[in-house]
């Protein structure tokens, strides 16, 4: 009798067995009809995805084979309709918690992301902003983003009596698009504590009128970072909150699964740790803490200091600036500018923020020390020299050990450059978008022809045999993604002109810069970029393909649906 119950037992065992095995192997979703772009080389184009719990259970090219062995009772069919899709786009760098604060200030971006053409539209702007803006009322200061001297009219930056004119009862805060300077009107400089016997900070200026001695309003670099802290508003955390979320929805407009926060100060980082704790992230967001703002902050000695995501929230590494932007005349160069700034002499160079590479030096050796990884905004090739001594210090100090360093942006890198950045093994995030926005602006003011040729020079990267990503810089200018791919293949400025031609690469190229190498870039490749076995759900709908439409079209792609770990984040309405 025990003998038969036995048998029974076990066979009662087999069949649960095989029942859970079989409904194990259902998908919870299968996407089918899609022209699908994996990045994976080997198996570079589908039809139809299976996805399970948020992962990828299988890809193939017979979307009826798929269908059939993984179709379950539970399992739903989503028709991709003929659509091109793509990994979703990773964010190789940008600042969230600024695109949150730009979108609740004045829109001051020129044609074509704005309407601030000329110094009276800008003023115009700010004033109609401040008869409506709900900030206003609530926080008592009016802060405009992106404004660019470079596409003024005037050619010049706005000065505080010109923003007076807009008002002397409010201060007035407006940021210039390189996020390096800005203007100030004079109630904002006094709240600030600015006045004439001000000295300018270590690795800023204060710029002053004819008597050399009255601020006219503007402020570069670490004199500007300084006072705009002090002003921003100390908003609660629920409107920090709200401002992230509505900020986050910009990003998911345009195919964006993993977002960066790429300078994180000591309240933005509480800010971002409030809203994941909230489970409000509907996306992965990778933090880059400013290590001198962050040095004493526990939290990076924390868990959150992690590979590993927890509510959709980590801290990847620190981040320093070794200098400014090109088109704010502030990166530092080895050689002078074409057209210096006012009241700057012809040899004018630009600047480091570090003058005292000793400094620099200890903060590259305590990133290594701790393990983290460093971003390294180098925007000149005098910056970028900077970073690869330090660099070439600390890994002969360091022996053997692996420095794990990304060269962010690398604007004016120098073709002897590349050669030591492969050598050391620097990662470069590199910045094609310039060529559209500011390329005429480097041909004719900053740089020159030939150094503005070779700005952001992605097929040369590609030809040393580097791996690189390619970035928005968001708020610099919106996370436009097909902004960014249309950048880095066309090269083609505001005028029309192709700038670097033989810097142009191909549309998979692009696209690769902006999904598997950007996770190889975060270390994430095992399941982030790219559409395989096992990685994540993240995927982009585009309304065309990139691969075969032509090439000055890519501008015109829309993104029709974001997809994160198998579920709809956005859809185009």
């Amino acid at each position: 009798m025990l003998c038969k119950a036995f048998t029974l037992s076990l066979i009662f065992f087999s069949l649960t067995s095989c029942a859970k095995k079989e409904k194990d192997k259902y998908a919870s979703v299968i996407y089918t009809n899609g022209n699908i772009i994996t990045m994976n080389d080997s198996f570079p184009k589908a039809k139809a995805v299976a996805v399970k719990n948020g992962l990828i259970l299988d890809v193939g090219l017979n979307q009826n084979e798929l269908v059939s062995k993984y179709k379950g009772p539970n399992t739903k069919l989503v028709s991709f309709n003929e659509k091109t899709v793509i990994p979703g786009i990773v964010d190789a760098h940008s600042h969230l918690t600024t695109v949150a604060v730009q979108a609740v200030s004045a829109n001051l971006l020129p044609p074509p992301d704005g309407g601030a053409k000329d110094i009276p539209t800008l003023q115009k702007i700010l004033k109609e902003f401040i008869k409506n803006s709900p900030t206003i009322k609530k926080h008592g200061i009016a802060i405009g983003f992106n404004y660019d001297d470079s596409q003024l009219k005037e050619k010049r930056h706005p000065n505080r009596q010109e923003l007076d004119e807009v008002s002397t009862e409010i201060p007035i805060v407006i940021m210039h698009q390189s996020g390096h300077l800005g203007v100030y009107n004079s109630l904002a400089l006094k709240k600030a504590g600015i006045d004439q016997n001000s000295k300018d900070p270590a690795g800023g200026t204060i710029y002053r009128e004819k008597d050399g001695k009255t601020p006219n309003g503007l402020m570069a670099e670490n004199a500007h970072f300084i006072v705009v802290y002090k002003l921003i508003p100390k908003y609660t955390n629920n409107q920090i909150q709200e401002m992230l979320l509505k900020a986050q929805e910009v990003y998911l407009k345009n195919g964006i699964t993993t977002i960066q926060d790429g300078r994180t100060d000591p309240n933005g980082l509480a800010s971002l740790i409030y809203t994941a704790n909230n489970k409000k992230f509907k996306v992965d967001v990778v933090v880059y803490a400013d290590l001198e703002m962050n040095m004493d902050n526990k939290t990076l000695l924390g868990p959150l200091m992690s590979e590993a995501y927890t509510n959709r929230l980590r801290i990847g590494g620190v981040k320093l600036s070794l200098d400014g932007s090109p088109q704010g005349k502030t990166a530092w160069f080895t050689k002078p500018y074409l057209v210096p700034p006012h009241n700057e002499k012809n040899s004018y160079r630009g600047f480091p923020i570090f003058k005292n590479i000793d400094k620099l030096q200890k903060l590259v050796d305590y990133t290594q020390k701790k393990g983290w990884q460093l971003l390294a905004h180098a925007n000149g090739d005098a910056a970028i020299d900077q970073l690869i001594q330090v660099v070439e210090n600390t890994k002969k100090n360091d022996g053997e050990k692996e420095i794990n360093t990304v060269l962010i942006h690398g604007q004016f890198i120098r073709k002897d450059q590349i050669q030591k950045i492969k050598e050391l093994n620097i990662f470069p995030s590199v910045y094609p978008m310039h060529t559209f926005y500011w390329g005429d602006w480097h041909r004719k003011s900053v740089a020159g022809e030939q150094r503005a040729a070779f700005t952001s020079p992605t097929a040369s990267l590609m030809k040393a045999g580097l791996k690189f990503s390619i970035h928005t810089d968001a708020p610099v200018i919106f996370p436009d993604s097909m902004r960014l791919l249309d950048s880095a293949v066309n090269r083609v400025t505001r005028s029309e002109f192709i700038l670097g031609p033989e810097e142009r690469i191909t549309p998979l190229t692009a696209l690769k810069a902006m999904t598997i190498w950007p996770a190889t870039q975060y270390s994430e490749e095992s399941r982030k970029g790219s559409i395989e076995v096992g990685k994540l759900a993240d995927f982009a709908v585009l309304s065309q393909d990139p691969l075969t439409i032509k090439h000055r079209d890519l501008i015109k792609i829309k993104i029709l649906q974001t997809i994160k770990e198998g579920q709809s984040v956005y859809k185009f309405e």
